[in-house]
């Protein structure tokens, strides 16, 4: 074989090995999603790979609106509850996937205390604060700084909270990535720089059904596995009174697969009545970790669909949608109550700012914060 020979089949190599690769390559693409009832413009970032898993992500609260992944059979389903529209979020807010923040879960009255001072945020939940006190991140357009394809295909958004948004300290430089690759997971990273002592606690609030969102079934007959050997109970306001419980014996015990809907509605234990269902933060055996480890597994066995949750923080909130009545309808019209989807919100604890004996939520200047955490969207046989 003659050199040019030789040189068009390398060529000809190459370009298969490129072609290759871009078929394994995720894609993302932008555009836009309609406007607030101000005539505000929202976006959207499509986040696809090449195995039939996508994340939509809105610039309005930097909110996942579409999680869409296939069955067994190769059936392609969105998991999470949500509304068709971005003006819906605005006009009917029920957090569906935001980023919630500063402050993710409740607040005792909404004070805390930093460095001898004294803070109060707005109460949205009764006498709490919730998810950053009705105005949060979740009510927020971010900016769009990257949109990005390839072998992990990735949006960064970004926001700028001023000193006493919401009554908390420091001036917050936040943004938050969304990321997807070819394995199906989707990995949110949350990073924020104050410029004064503050606290800090971020995540998503996606509420999953993997049988498919709006599904006759919902996700009672899920399985669900927490790798922790304790829970933080709450009082009749949602609060943790600061003790770390063991679940053995109890209704709380997810170290081994267990039905949701086996116990959510067992008004034997004092917590499930505060609660009204599961509404809880377990204290993952692995604590605060460099890097994000399993803090739940969700699997759908009619589907196949598996959903593992991963997180660096100490804790996972879950949420059996107790709140959820009917009167909220969603994606093609919907009705969504109780049981028609759970959230898995890893987290620091709540009212951690009023808790000596929690992990810390304290972020200093110098010292930002981060949070990394994984949807990994799979399928068993």
């Amino acid at each position: 074989m003659g050199r040019f020979g030789k040189a068009a089949l390398a060529t000809t190599a190459l370009a298969t090995l490129a072609v290759a690769q871009s078929a394994l390559a995720s894609d993302a693409r932008r555009e836009n999603a309609g406007t607030l009832k101000d005539g505000t413009a929202v976006e959207a970032v499509t986040l696809t790979n090449a195995k039939g898993v996508s994340a939509r992500i809105l610039s309005y609260g930097a909110t996942l609106q579409s999680f869409k992944g296939p069955d067994r059979t190769g059936k392609i389903a969105d998991v999470v509850l949500g509304y068709d529209d971005a003006a819906t979020y605005e006009s009917r807010p029920n957090f569906f996937g935001v980023t919630v923040g500063r402050y993710a879960n409740r607040i005792a009255g909404g004070k805390f205390t930093l460095d001898g001072k004294s803070y109060q945020l707005p109460l949205n939940d009764k006498t709490n604060s919730l998810h950053g006190g009705g105005q949060g991140f979740d009510k927020k357009i971010w900016r769009i700084v990257s949109v990005n394809s390839g072998p992990s295909a990735s949006v960064v958004f970004a926001l700028t909270s001023p000193d006493g948004e919401s009554g908390y300290p420091g001036k917050l430089e936040v943004k938050v990535t969304y990321a997807l690759d070819e394995s199906g997971a989707l990995t949110i990273s949350y990073d924020a720089a104050t410029d004064k002592p503050t606290v800090v606690n971020m995540t998503n609030h996606a509420i999953f059904d993997l049988a498919g969102e709006g599904s006759p079934t919902g996700a009672m007959g899920h399985l669900l596995t927490i790798p922790a050997k304790a829970y933080t109970p709450v009082d009749a306001k949602l609060i943790p009174t600061g003790e770390l419980r063991p679940v053995e014996g109890t209704v709380f015990d997810f170290r081994k697969a267990r039905l949701i809907g086996q116990d959510l509605r067992d008004g034997r234990d004092e917590q499930i009545r505060f609660g009204l269902g599961y509404d809880h933060n377990f204290a993952l055996d692995k604590g605060v970790t460099a890097r994000p480890e399993l803090a739940a597994r969700l699997e759908d066995p009619a589907s196949g669909r598996v959903l593992e949750v991963l997180t660096t923080e100490p804790g996972v909130q879950f949420y059996t949608g107790n709140f959820l009545d009917g009167t909220y309808y969603g994606k093609s019209g919907h009705l969504y109550r109780q049981g028609d989807g759970i959230a898995l919100e890893p987290q620091k604890f709540p009212d951690a700012p009023n808790k000596p004996g929690f992990v810390s939520a304290r972020v200093d200047p110098g010292k930002p914060y981060r949070h990394v955490m994984v949807y990994r969207l799979s399928v068993t046989q």
